[in-house]
């Protein structure tokens, strides 16, 4: 009973709250530089419904229930790059605008944690399980994320940093062949990127 409920609460850190943050982040920032496509469609929002992705919805769902790998994604932000004040430099903000709105929900959640253990607030398990997997799952949406292979947020940092023909010559290249790219990566470098996020979560609560 405790693993279902545990379950249920990891879909609602995703789906409720983890997935939506991220894309308001990326609307937001795009706003912020010029570009009003996610506001115009009505995706400058918190409301969880409104990023909901049927396909990466579900994956998640079952991805939680049944794979000892969590896969799943919300709907992506729409952003035309040439509304953008500075095209080439916004677009990275607005990229990593989405892991760092993950980030700071995950300082947020390790704040709690150190309160409630430096306090000595008496809190029920589930909750406390629920502040421990609030941290390490924004912590995972943030490191994913950074990975520079498409579609993910870390590739628009990746093709700023080439220099301008090669990200041209590479760019078509990994938007067709980067999920398979990201699933070898995720095949043969999850026990990395577990590690990785492990530490940094230990780090913020202090452990």
């Amino acid at each position: 009973m405790d693993e279902i409920v545990l379950n249920l609460v990891m879909i609602a850190i995703f789906l409720g709250i983890a997935f939506p943050v991220h894309e308001f982040a990326h609307a937001w920032v795009a706003y912020l530089r010029g570009d009003a496509t996610a506001k115009l469609f009505g995706r400058m929002t918190l409301n969880p419904i409104v990023h909901f992705d049927p396909v990466g919805g579900l994956m998640t769902i079952v991805s939680i229930f049944v794979s000892p790998f969590l896969f799943g994604w919300a709907k992506p932000t729409p952003v035309n790059t040439i509304n953008l004040k500075d095209r080439r430099n916004d677009e990275v903000w607005v990229a990593l605008a989405g892991p760092a709105s993950n980030l700071a929900m995950a300082i947020l959640g390790a704040i709690v944690i150190r309160i409630v253990v430096a306090t000595g607030i008496p809190l029920p398990g589930i909750a406390e399980s629920a502040l421990e997997l609030f941290v390490y799952f924004n912590v995972a949406l943030a490191v994913f994320n950074l990975i520079p292979i498409p579609p993910l947020d870390g590739s628009t940092l990746l093709f700023r940093f080439l220099p301008a023909q090669q990200a041209w010559q590479l760019r078509p290249l990994l938007a067709q062949y980067g999920i398979f790219v990201l699933l070898a990566f995720i095949l043969f470098g999850g026990q990395v990127l577990s590690g990785i996020i492990l530490n940094v979560s230990r780090v913020l609560v202090g452990v």
